[in-house]
Parts: structure tokens; C-alpha cells; sequence
């Protein structure tokens, strides 16, 4: 029998921030694997927008769902994963909270409060809720599964002008190690990806500044930016069996721009 661990037929995934950038990227993939799934935007309108090119890229409208959700939201996010269940036929095998926001690149002096709340609310308490809910849904199912954070390098580097962003993202991954050895013996892996500098729309005007390019380009061993597609392939893996044994890690998907 061929080895095929990537085959993702029969399985289901949850995407947070689904709807564009590294979200998308992933949900296709995971499509493209032969996964069902269920995509999330906080904008309804461009959900439904990515829904619609999903469909065209996989060709079966029947794998695709999606729906609008705030992830700080604790009501809102219960509710729609509730429905987001249904809509997978009663089972979600893999969950990748991804949504987040930017820190707007302001500096510590001019940091608010709010400023700060706002980050922390959708970048760590979304993430913990919609782990808590993925988590409670599968340890009741007994089917074990896999839960992703997209998190940043701002983790683990000094991200000026960001320190919003860098502790809601370092949050994270701590939380990830935290979550992976509570729910391993569930059967449940977590696991927590690190992009670099990644063109989407959240940083669309950074790598559209040539003063920062090329500041930041030769700092960066692949001389390119990455684009959404470069998360396919780890979001499969991380769906897939061939991740059964791996849990805890941090990803970095970065170009080589944290080792140069």
C-alpha cells in the first residue's frame, strides 16, 4: 500500500481568520487534501467572498463552510462553533486559530490601555477560547484531534513600535506548550506556527514601504517576502497523521529571517 499521510479524505478542519492572508492559505490546502472545512472572518462580507473562491478552487460546494464570528467574543464563539460542528457532520479533527490583529505600530509611550486590551483580546483570550471550545469537543468526542496557533517571530524577537502584538503572540505560544502537555493524553496535539514577514493585508503597508524594505529584505536569507501559499504545506502536515508524534512545537516559517 502506498504511503499516503498526507491524504486528509474523511477529515475536518476549522480555520479561524479563513477568509484571507495565511488563513486562506491554509484553508485551501487543507481542501486541497481532501479535508471539509469550516472557515471564520469577522467580516461577513469577505467570509463570504473567500468561501466562494474556495468552492471554485475545490469544486464541491458541499466541503466548504463558513461563517462570521468575533473570536473575543466568548458568546458569539460558542455559538458558532456549535454550528460549525453541524456543519462538519458532528466532528472537528483539526483547529487552527489563526484570527488576529495587528499592534498598529505604536510605541510604548503612546500605547493606551485600550490599545493594548484590543490586541490582547481577539490575539490571546480568541485563542484560548476557541482552543477551550475545539479541546471540550474533542476530549467529549474521544477522537483526539489537533489544535494550531498562529502566532508570530514578534514571540521571539524584539518587535519596536509592536509590543502589543510581540506579548500577545509570546502569550500564545507559551499557551500552546501549556495546552500540548494538559491534552496529550487525549490524544490531542498543539502546536503553534511563527510567520515572519508574510504579505497580507495586515502588513500589506510595512512591506509596501521601500525605507523598510530595504531595511528588512537583505536581513532575510530567501530575499523574499512569504506569501499565503508558503502555509499550506505545514497546515496539512499538522492535520495530517504524519504529525501524530509532534507536539509542542513552535514552526517558524520565516525565510530564515530569525537566523540570519
Amino acid at each position: 500500500m502506498a504511503y499516503q499521510p498526507f491524504n486528509l479524505q474523511g477529515k475536518t478542519a476549522l480555520v479561524t481568520g479563513g477568509n484571507g492572508g495565511i488563513g486562506y492559505g491554509m484553508a485551501e490546502a487543507l481542501l486541497a487534501s481532501g479535508a471539509n472545512v469550516a472557515i471564520w472572518g469577522s467580516r461577513a462580507e469577505k467570509t463570504e467572498q473567500a468561501k466562494a473562491k474556495l468552492i471554485e478552487a475545490c469544486g464541491d460546494a458541499s466541503r466548504v463552510h463558513a461563517f462570521a464570528c468575533d473570536v473575543g467574543d466568548e458568546a458569539a464563539l460558542e455559538a458558532t462553533f456549535a454550528e460549525t460542528v453541524k456543519a462538519l457532520g458532528g466532528r472537528v479533527d483539526s483547529c487552527f486559530a489563526n484570527a488576529g490583529v495587528s499592534g498598529k505600530g505604536k510605541t510604548l509611550l503612546d500605547l493606551s490601555l485600550d490599545d493594548w486590551q484590543r490586541v490582547q483580546r481577539v490575539n490571546v483570550e480568541g485563542v484560548f477560547m476557541t482552543f477551550r471550545a475545539a479541546a471540550k469537543h474533542m476530549i467529549e468526542g474521544g477522537h483526539g484531534g489537533s489544535l494550531v496557533a498562529t502566532a508570530s517571530t514578534a514571540a521571539i524577537e524584539g518587535a519596536a513600535r509592536n509590543s502589543a502584538y510581540g506579548a500577545s503572540k509570546g502569550a500564545v505560544t507559551s499557551f500552546v506548550r501549556a495546552v500540548a502537555v494538559e491534552l496529550a493524553r487525549y490524544k490531542i496535539r498543539a502546536n503553534s506556527i511563527l510567520p515572519g514577514w508574510i504579505v497580507t493585508e495586515m502588513t500589506e503597508k510595512s512591506v509596501g514601504n521601500d525605507k523598510f524594505a530595504n531595511a528588512v529584505m537583505p536581513r532575510i536569507p530567501a530575499r523574499r517576502w512569504g506569501t499565503w501559499d508558503d502555509f499550506g504545506g505545514i497546515a496539512v502536515y499538522l492535520a495530517s497523521e504524519a504529525s501524530s508524534y509532534h507536539t509542542g512545537e513552535q514552526f517558524i516559517i520565516d525565510g530564515g529571517y530569525t537566523k540570519f
